[in-house]
């Protein structure tokens, strides 16, 4: 059987300066570093995708997560749900730790963690206590699902225009009713997740965790622990 001849491709100079305007970009942008908050974070990138196709978006959000762990603070993750998601948004760069104390003990020192919501766990009830770590983020972060992991950090989340704030109590009553007193107040609320005697609650928009509206909440034991864009 005689060997087979190998051609040589062509160079496809038109895709190839594509290809190098994109590394090019990428680069500067790593350049430039993170932005302030991740409020103006979010903002920026809603502007970014309005006008792209599914395709287009999900490469561009494939993209700038991994410029933003690159350029961002460590992350840390904890659960299964957590490190699939971190791995589609920011690649295969997450520290992985064992306990939900581990992860936020990380974020205390500087670093960023998801964090799985699981019934078996209520992590979050530690922010109550905690108002220097708050969740900026919250994975999946379309419209179209719950959550099931939320980002944590040490930063004060600023409205982007389209938010959902997370709230947290210890009221025992039934969630129906909950969310009636929280509608009552003028708040539009849907639970997410029970654990530890603790309830998880989404609120539509940026809500302040001194917002007076909350003044009457259920619970003694209850606030806002942070805010997630939506995209």
């Amino acid at each position: 059987m005689l060997p087979r001849v190998l051609v040589e491709p062509e160079v496809d100079t038109e895709r190839l300066a594509l290809d190098r305007a994109v590394a090019e970009a990428v680069r500067l942008r790593l350049a430039a570093g993170p932005r302030p908050s991740p409020d103006a974070d979010a903002i920026a990138l809603r502007d970014l995708l309005n006008d792209l196709s599914p395709a287009a978006r999900a490469a561009a959000r494939a993209v700038l997560g991994r410029i933003d762990a690159a350029s961002g603070a460590p992350l840390v993750v904890w659960g299964t749900a957590s490190q699939t998601l971190a791995a589609d948004r920011f690649g295969l760069t997450a520290s992985l730790a064992a306990e939900p104390e581990q992860a936020l003990a990380a974020v205390r020192d500087g670093s960023r963690a998801l964090l799985d919501l699981t019934p078996g766990r209520a992590w979050w009830g530690r922010l109550l206590a905690e108002p220097a770590l708050r969740v900026i983020a919250a994975l999946p972060d379309d419209r179209h699902g719950l959550p099931r992991a939320l980002l944590v950090q040490r930063a004060e989340p600023g409205p982007t225009g389209d938010d959902r704030t997370f709230w947290a109590t210890d009221s025992q009553a039934p969630d129906a009713r909950i969310v009636e007193t929280l509608g009552a107040a003028g708040l539009a609320a849907s639970p997410l997740i029970a654990a530890g005697g603790l309830k998880l609650f989404m609120l539509a928009g940026y809500v302040q965790a001194e917002d007076g509206r909350l003044a009457s909440a259920p619970g003694s034991l209850s606030g806002v622990i942070g805010a997630a864009p939506l995209f």
